[in-house]
């Protein structure tokens, strides 16, 4: 049996015309001999009736006093929406289809509701329909508890199903199909002749969306990679294949593979009290206990330097300043990723990067490197420049064929 996973984003089940284009790689895909796990999204996006944050906000205009438990009941709704939708649209070509929920299709999660974590897959139930020659829809995005409580598993969730799918039926590719033609060198938002990628590494492409690009949710790619089913992450709305996630092998070789950024950060800076030894254990400690993610994380013997997201500064910089401190912070800053696979232990990089913005006159707050990746923090006003210039140091411009 040869199996597809097709997951389907909300922008590529919106309206009746995106409908029929989902529709049309459904039917490919079965033609070309494959059973076929579809999995879906909410409809659209907010504002529109069944998306997501429309549900949401729902809510929020009518008490906003759900407890986690109800709220995931009514999260759940949206992908059954959707399923039930392309189900009918299948049936009416005399294509036999069936919905299962995601509890249904065996993805047994934690307790962790709005946020939960799959902790195993029974998919003896998707491989009966196969064997009767059905399309199985699968709503996104959910899952249920051992006690057959439902959850959801948080921002990005539909991505991690399809993959978490993928690899449970030992799937030969999972298929992320979205309004994108596929991963780009940048965001064509900000960089014009951002080229798209025929081919990216799990490490790179998981690097680049916890880095700001969006296209695929890191932890959907970190399961498949566990699991060694390739991705392809193709637009909705042509026949092309996209980008191809896999592993090295086959890759051509090249230096930098993109640059991501987040904006809307705030540097904080803290000078340990004299003698004092403990003072990264007590101001991360005090950001996770008051609920405050950090990033960006720079530690020397006299103090530390790190992020967080602007709308928490103020409260982070009061909890450090009724401990004691004096924190020094500089908001609105942006972090922006240089990433390539083959960057380890190549000598030089660094420097080109500091190269390419000195050039520009843009000044480097703070940086940090991994094998993968070299980060750098700049005001957000220098975000766009340091974008493209880091874009046009190492020649992303330029596709494959160019390069080599």
């Amino acid at each position: 049996m040869k199996i597809l996973v097709q997951k389907f984003g909300g922008s590529s089940l919106s309206l009746p015309k995106e409908r029929e284009e989902a529709l049309s790689h459904i039917l490919s895909a079965r033609n070309e001999g494959y059973s076929v796990c579809v999995v879906v999204s909410a409809m659209g996006r907010m504002g529109q009736p069944y998306a997501t944050d429309s549900l949401i906000r729902l809510i929020q205009e009518n008490g906003d006093a759900l407890e986690k438990r109800e709220l995931d009941l009514l999260l759940h709704c949206g992908e059954i929406i959707s399923a039930v939708t392309l189900c009918s649209m299948l049936n009416s070509r005399n294509v036999p289809s069936v919905v299962l929920t995601g509890g249904q299709a065996g993805i047994i999660t934690n307790k962790d509701y709005n946020n939960a974590q799959i902790i195993r897959l029974e998919s003896k139930r998707i491989l009966d329909e196969f064997a009767k020659g059905k399309v199985v829809i699968v709503t996104g995005f959910q899952g249920r508890t051992e006690e057959g409580e439902i959850t959801t598993l948080g921002r990005g969730g539909s991505d991690t199903s399809a993959t978490a799918l993928g690899v449970s039926l030992n799937a030969e590719m999972v298929d992320i199909f979205t309004d994108v033609s596929g991963v780009m060198t940048a965001d064509p938002r900000i960089v014009e002749d951002a080229q798209q990628l025929e081919t990216v590494t799990y490490t790179e492409i998981a690097n680049m969306a916890y880095q700001g690009a969006k296209v695929i949710h890191p932890r959907a790619v970190e399961m498949a990679m566990n699991g060694k089913v390739p991705i392809r992450v193709r637009s909705t709305f042509t026949k092309d294949f996209g980008t191809l996630v896999t592993s090295r092998s086959g890759i051509p070789e090249r230096l930098i593979t993109g640059i991501a950024s987040i904006s809307n950060v705030t540097q904080i800076k803290v000078t340990a009290l004299e003698g004092q030894y403990d003072l990264q254990l007590k101001v991360f400690k005090s950001m996770a206990e008051n609920g405050i993610s950090v990033d960006f994380i720079n530690v020397n013997p006299i103090g530390v330097a790190y992020t967080v997201r602007d709308e928490v500064a103020e409260k982070a910089c009061r909890i450090l300043r009724d401990m004691g401190y004096e924190p020094v912070h500089t908001p609105h800053c942006a972090k922006v990723s240089v990433i390539g696979a083959a960057m380890a232990g190549v000598p030089g990089v660094m420097a080109q990067v500091a190269e390419a913005l000195n050039h520009e006159d843009i000044q480097i707050l703070q940086c940090a490197d991994s094998h993968t990746t070299i980060w750098v923090l700049v005001k957000e006003e220098d975000m766009v420049k340091a974008v493209r210039a880091l874009h046009r140091k190492f020649n992303l411009h330029q596709s494959t064929s160019e390069l080599g």
